[in-house]
């Protein structure tokens, strides 16, 4: 979450429901005003194509599936990136196979977000 997010979540656990309303009202006049010159809020961008090394650390991958996956919040899968760490460096699991279920959890993340936000957009 940006700090801008974090900022505007604050505030917004501050309001009574009636003042978040017309917020919401306020953002959905702000979206529609923009016009087709900006995205959609709906609209999940596709991950960025980022090659994937020969020989690649876990760490690293990591670190290249953030860059490749940057529309996900990144803080909620510090936990399960955490889990998988730890099955590599103390269970002794192989950097390969570690790699490949980060690789798959974050392309699952990525899909339960589209999903998330087509249900959302449908009245």
């Amino acid at each position: 979450m940006t700090p801008a997010e974090k900022k505007l979540l604050a505030h917004w656990r501050k309001l009574p429901a009636p003042q978040r309303a017309s917020v919401i009202d306020f953002a959905e006049f702000l979206t529609q005003r923009g016009g087709d010159e900006t995205q959609r809020s709906d609209e999940i961008p596709a991950p960025l194509l980022i090659p994937k090394p020969e020989k690649e650390s876990v760490v690293k991958a990591i670190q290249r599936l953030r860059k490749t996956y940057p529309m996900l919040e990144h803080s909620g899968l510090l936990h399960e990136t955490a889990h998988f760490m730890s099955q590599h460096l103390v269970g002794g699991k192989p950097a390969a196979e570690t790699i490949l279920e980060i690789e798959k959890m974050f392309e699952q993340r990525y899909q339960k977000l589209i999903g998330e936000t087509k249900n959302a957009a449908s009245p």
